[in-house]
């Protein structure tokens, strides 16, 4: 019966009991959830004060950006228009001083006005001669140039530098009167070298396939320069190397004149001095380098 008594008597557990006392002297304070909530909701309001005092201030510097990013706009448009104008400037003086320069050579030429035109590549010619196109290997990466192997010949697929010195030396030496490769004019004081990968003509870089074209006496000159050492040696490059090679007799080439001339002046030492002949065609070429 005593242990009933104390059950009915204490239906609260001491702690408890404890715990209700000890609310109820703080005079009723909230309980901790209920503070935790209040407080995630406050953090939540000055969160999105924030957010949207930061909100207008982006909206009120927005045109200021756009206004500044529109100028910077307009000021590089017109600094390129600026540049394509002074290229074109260039361009049209270069081409005003390279004609003043061919009719200077015609105008001294004398007698041999047109053979002076045609040695220095101060005018277009046209005539029979041959089509030579010299190409990479198959599956090699575009490009040429580069440095040589001490064995002479190419050590890869691809058209150096001094293959096309070579091909265009034989080609003078063979006869031509005239030679461009890919449209570019040579003359006695062009130079055919290399930039990295690139092949260079006149300081202009030129792409494969290599189209060369040299007016002459179309079937003595395609035989002369195959029988030649410069054609042997590209056709030891074709065989060893897979570059490709190929040549024709064409009726009518045309060539454009040199983009850039050089006039000097010289006089004979005497009366017997040589005057320029079909040979000196091919001595002058020899230049090429």
């Amino acid at each position: 019966m005593s242990l009933l008594n104390n059950v009915i008597d204490h239906a609260l557990d001491d702690g408890y009991a404890e715990a209700t006392a000890r609310r109820a002297a703080e005079g009723g304070a909230l309980p901790r959830p209920l503070r935790a909530k209040l407080g995630l909701a406050a953090g939540l309001v000055l969160a999105a004060a924030v957010v949207t005092v930061g909100a207008a201030e982006a909206r009120i510097s927005a045109p200021v950006v756009a206004k500044e990013r529109q100028e910077l706009i307009g000021r590089i448009e017109a600094e390129s228009s600026t540049a394509d104008g002074l290229e074109e400037d260039v361009e049209r003086i270069r081409a005003e001083v390279a004609e003043r320069q061919r009719k200077a050579l015609e105008q001294h030429g004398g007698d041999q006005a047109e053979l002076v035109g045609l040695l220095s590549g101060a005018t277009p010619v046209s005539g029979p001669g041959v089509r030579l196109v010299v190409d990479d290997a198959k599956g090699t990466d575009t490009g040429g140039g580069g440095p040589r192997e001490s064995s002479g010949f190419s050590d890869t697929g691809r058209v150096r530098d001094r293959d096309m010195q070579r091909v265009v030396n034989g080609l003078w030496e063979s006869g031509a009167e005239a030679v461009a490769i890919n449209g570019q004019r040579l003359t006695s004081l062009s130079a055919i070298r290399a930039a990295g990968d690139a092949i260079l003509v006149d300081n202009k870089p030129l792409v494969p396939p290599y189209v060369v074209l040299a007016i002459g006496d179309g079937q003595r000159l395609s035989t002369t320069f195959q029988d030649s050492a410069d054609g042997q040696y590209l056709h030891a490059l074709v065989e060893n190397f897979g570059i490709r090679s190929s040549i024709a007799t064409q009726a009518d080439l045309r060539l454009p004149a040199a983009p850039s001339l050089i006039v000097r002046t010289a006089e004979p030492r005497g009366a017997g001095a040589a005057t320029p002949s079909g040979r000196a065609t091919a001595d002058t070429g020899k230049g090429t380098s």
